[in-house]
């Protein structure tokens, strides 16, 4: 007789640092909460856990009633934890001392509010790299988890794929269990009694002592706050009626990874690929490579050999995301510097604050994209900056920088000039744009320059292909985000638009053309930039005085024409009801509106979110257009536009001899708000 097969069930709970409360508010309303009420009612259902530090944190804060639940669930042992990064970093995207730092945060967290010390660790995006088994090793973990695409990339075949295997770096061991992909698309979306059905179907004859186990585990926002599963997990009972049908079942019995481990033996040796599950690979990819990518999986699978050697067909790899978007490139590579700044402090400098805000910086979320990640979404990124500004500030409390300095920050073969006062912050690119690609106000915590460009994206071709209108799903069960089509607002050919240029703060235009600058050097404390373009030419330097920004213009020559500089502002109120233009004591309306002008001096961007505004001041009348500037991104919920920033366009004929443009940043109740 076939022994049972042993159900290793684990999910995965995770929200962003710096979400929105109303998001993680229904989050907890759909999923959590009726989640650990179910499975409360079974203490004979074993199964895993991982809350991400910052989400376990808010919990605990908001909802403490459900973290008594699962506390006293985990008491008394059907719960088991798993570790991982305390803000949820891809860990092979930090230095090993912040891997360490991050995995041992967590652990502590863990064993102080539920009373348990992880042995096993959940992989952020499972995205692996042999180079994390070092730390993860070091602080006490035992085994990880990561998708069986990852093992067939390594040559193993399905059959094999029934337990755990063992892998060693640098003189460690750590084993792996592969999560089955079969499981992860059934759960939750087909019947509960097909998927038991399947569960008991890899029931088998293992000599081992472990026997087979079904290994699944996968986000818990599938159980309630995908579309549709928060009707069908709970009100149409299939979290009940899957569980019940488990516990009932001879061939499946539910265990814990870490009672699995115990008892079972290695299947052997393993070395895995740099790699991360299917769709991310895919998500690396720039569009036409990825278009590509896509075709060819969909030939394999019209020929009938995609499933037998889908793993010999390969996208990219999750850290293809810092080539694929310079706007992460920067914020990674502003993180690691500021890492390495942290670890050279002496110890007695160090404080707990700071280690926050670096572990906060390194929180995965707005570093990619694809079907989730948030690098389209400015709150998240507006979290990461927020932190590595504040970190920023403390360390120049301790060891102040030059107030100005040249390097190549982003790795990408140009220089960058930073201007800093203490006050704010002013980060130019020598590439001949002669314009700001940072701009923080350390009062305000907050990088103005903090925008997306606009480029082309592989899901583009699904918007051509379907147009406005929402696909829906036929078939037994529900749809997976990943078969879903849908649109949650109109979007034109105009909004997919690729910039030619980044969304920079003052990139000028002479007659509609792009003005090419050169770095000159300059004795004073700012920055100076000339351009030549007979018989004009313009003389460019950039200045800082306390809290404000200056940059002035000198036109030597005669040309007829329109001179023009564009300004991208990342306001934290986007096009929300909390952002708002404010001329001659008027409120002229919101970010997200076109605002014409036709001799402006001085306008304030007044923004409650930011708790905060900035004057725009100019020395000479300027022609004024501003319009809120979108990007089109996709989510589980379907396609839409995102407003990344404001654009503010002035124009002035050339004939003038000089021109200030001066930007003042005032927190709520300093300077005067018009």
């Amino acid at each position: 007789m076939s022994q049972p097969v042993s159900l290793l069930f684990g999910v995965h709970a995770h929200q962003p640092v710096g979400n929105f409360p109303e998001v993680l508010a229904d989050a907890h309303l759909r999923c959590y909460k009726p989640f650990l009420q179910v499975l409360y009612r079974y203490p004979a259902f074993c199964f895993a856990m991982h809350i991400s530090g910052w989400l376990l944190d808010y919990l605990f804060d908001n909802y403490p009633e459900d973290m008594a639940l699962l506390r006293e669930m985990v008491a008394r042992g059907q719960v088991e934890l798993f570790g991982a990064g305390d803000t949820e970093p891809v860990l092979a995207a930090i230095p090993n001392r912040d891997r360490i730092g991050q995995i041992q945060t967590f652990s502590d967290k863990l064993e102080l509010k539920l009373g348990q010390r992880p042995q096993g660790a959940w992989l952020t995006e499972r995205v692996w790299e042999a180079t994390v088994v070092p730390a993860l090793a070091d602080c006490g973990i035992r085994y990880v988890i990561v998708d069986d695409y990852h093992f067939l990339c390594a040559g193993k075949n399905a059959a094999e794929l029934d337990q755990y295997f063992t892998t060693e770096e640098d003189g460690r061991v750590l084993d792996l269990f592969p999560i089955s992909e079969a499981l992860r698309y059934r759960l939750p979306f087909s019947p509960a009694n097909e998927v038991i059905a399947y569960i008991e179907s890899l029931a088998g004859n293992s000599i081992t002592d472990g026997g087979n186990a079904a290994i699944y585990f996968d986000d818990i926002e599938k159980f309630g706050i995908w579309p549709e599963t928060y009707q069908w997990v709970y009100e149409k009972g299939w979290l009940d009626n899957f569980v019940q049908g488990v516990l009932a079942s001879p061939r499946i019995r539910t265990r814990h990874y870490r009672d699995y481990h115990a008892a079972g033996t290695t299947r052997g040796v393993v070395y895995l690929p740099t790699t991360s599950y299917i769709e991310m690979n895919e998500w690396t990819l720039p569009a036409q490579p990825a278009n590509a990518y896509a075709d060819l999986v969909q030939q394999a699978k019209m020929a009938g050999w995609y499933e037998r050697d889908k793993a010999f067909l390969r996208g990219g790899i999750w850290k293809n995301f810092f080539s694929r978007y310079p706007e992460s490139n920067w914020m990674h590579k502003r993180m690691l510097g500021l890492s390495a700044r942290l670890a050279a402090l002496p110890e007695r400098q160090r404080t707990p604050i700071m280690k926050q805000k670096l572990y906060e910086s390194q929180a995965n979320d707005a570093y990619w994209h694809g079907l989730f990640g948030g690098l389209y979404l400015p709150h998240l990124r507006r979290a990461v900056f927020r932190a590595i500004v504040e970190l920023e500030a403390m360390l120049d409390a301790c060891l102040p920088r030059p107030g100005r300095f040249v390097e190549d920050t982003d790795l990408d073969g140009t220089k960058e000039m930073f201007l800093q006062n203490g006050v704010i912050q002013a980060v130019l690119k020598l590439d001949g744009g002669g314009s700001i690609c940072e701009l923080d106000s350390y009062m305000l915590k907050h990088n103005f320059g903090d925008t997306l460009r606009r480029q082309a994206e592989h899901y583009y071709r699904r918007i051509h292909q379907n147009g406005n209108g929402a696909h829906g799903y036929s078939g037994a069960g529900i749809a997976s985000a990943h078969e879903r089509v849908s649109f949650k607002q109109t979007i034109n050919a105009a909004d997919m638009e690729p910039d030619d240029h980044a969304r920079s703060l003052f990139m000028d235009r002479l007659n509609g053309a792009l003005v090419n600058y050169r770095h000159e050097p300059s004795t004073t404390n700012g920055a100076c930039f000339r351009a030549d373009i007979y018989p004009l030419h313009i003389k460019k330097i950039f200045k800082l005085a306390e809290n404000r920004l200056l940059v002035s213009y000198r036109f030597a020559g005669e040309m007829e024409g329109a001179f023009s500089t564009e300004i991208n502002l990342a306001m934290p109120s986007c096009d929300g009801w909390s952002g708002r233009y404010i001329y001659q004591d008027q409120v002229l309306g919101g970010f997200g509106q076109l605002l014409e002008l036709p001799a402006m001096t001085r306008i304030t961007l007044d923004d409650d979110e930011l708790r905060g505004s900035i004057a725009l001041n100019v020395s000479s009348p300027a022609a004024l257009r501003a319009q809120p500037y979108y990007s089109v991104s996709q989510s589980e919920g379907g396609f839409e536009k995102i407003m990344q920033a404001v654009t503010l366009k002035l124009e002035w004929p050339v004939i003038i001899g000089e021109l200030v443009v001066t930007l003042e940043f005032n927190t709520k109740g300093r300077g005067v708000v018009q």
